[in-house]
């Protein structure tokens, strides 16, 4: 399911009812313990919290007139998604999340490479995603950012 929107606010609008609620705390989940300097914005047609240009100018390698990307939010057809590149770039990370997952929530992770999906919007562990928000500055994704992709 794409949502064309410009604003998340009108992402939010455009979202089935059952999902409004689940996504607005998650969203509120993120952007309440994200360190400071990440900026949210509609990327890649998803809710997005991204390292702007002003902290890093090169943008995103694949395209830089885009600002780097971190984080993503999305209404997928079957459940919601949480996409966090750190869990990706960041294997010590990712481990910590997948033995606290178990701690909060009663149902298997359902994860890919960056991509954790939630089909029970009842299941969502927004005190762990809180954790996990807080674990990485802009500073942070930036030098592991440049170190996979190779680049200085």
């Amino acid at each position: 399911m794409t949502i064309d929107a410009k604003t998340v606010d009108e992402y939010i609008s455009k979202l089935p009812k059952e999902r409004v609620a689940a996504v607005s705390k998650l969203r509120e989940t993120v952007k309440n313990n994200l360190p400071k300097g990440f900026e949210e914005c509609i990327n890649y047609k998803m809710i997005g919290y991204v390292v702007p240009h002003s902290i890093y100018p090169n943008g995103y390698h694949c395209d830089t007139k885009l600002p780097l990307p971190f984080i993503n939010i999305a209404s997928q057809k079957n459940f919601i998604a949480l996409y966090h590149s750190g869990i990706y770039a960041d294997t010590k990370l990712l481990d910590w999340f997948v033995k606290e997952y178990p701690k909060h929530v009663k149902t298997k992770l359902d994860m890919g490479k960056s991509c954790i999906r939630f089909k029970k919007m009842e299941t969502i562990p927004y005190n762990l995603i809180s954790e996990l928000c807080q674990k990485m500055t802009t500073q942070d994704w930036v030098k592991i950012y440049e170190k996979n992709i190779g680049r200085k």
